[in-house]
């Protein structure tokens, strides 16, 4: 699975697993938020497990972004949850990027990037895990640097399951 899917003229089923990446451009100002859902069904085992890892590691990376830390440090944050438990292979993209006039700018939250993070920075925070012939769960929240931490700039709920009815 790739972290991109593309169009298609297939209509959604119960059960299927949905990635939906969105945004908008308000003043000429860009967002950008990622939500994972199961249509029409209780998501399975896999995916609530899948699921909640991915949440777990967003969590620990809002907690954990500060200023004066590198965007590979910020990436680690995540990345660490997800090579614990197995999957991070399956993690193949950065933590998150710069967001501003354009959808993607820098800094890049990833391995080994040395961009100092600093307060007035807007970037995404989006874990996921992509499997092949199964799907892909990513969950991305756009915040600010803050003098002490992040605020979470999304207000797109965030359930703790992946399920719509």
């Amino acid at each position: 699975a790739m972290p991109h899917g593309a169009a298609s003229s297939r209509v959604l089923r119960p059960g299927d697993l949905v990635v939906v990446d969105g945004g908008a451009v308000y003043a000429g100002y860009c967002s950008d938020f990622t939500r994972t859902v199961v249509v029409g069904a209780e998501p399975g085992a896999e995916e609530e497990r899948i699921y909640r890892l991915v949440l777990a590691a967003q969590e620990r990376a809002l907690a954990g972004l500060k200023p004066g830390m590198t965007a590979g440090e910020a990436d680690a944050l995540a990345r660490e949850v997800l090579e614990e438990a197995g999957y991070g292979p399956n993690f193949g993209h950065g933590l998150g990027h710069g967001v501003g006039l354009a959808i993607h700018e820098a800094p890049r939250l990833s391995p080994g990037q040395e961009t100092v993070l600093e307060p007035g920075m807007v970037v995404t925070v989006e874990p996921g895990i992509y499997l092949p012939d199964w799907g892909g769960v990513r969950i991305e929240d756009l915040v600010v640097i803050t003098e002490e931490g992040c605020r979470v700039l999304t207000r797109s709920p965030k359930p703790p399951s992946p399920v719509i009815p």
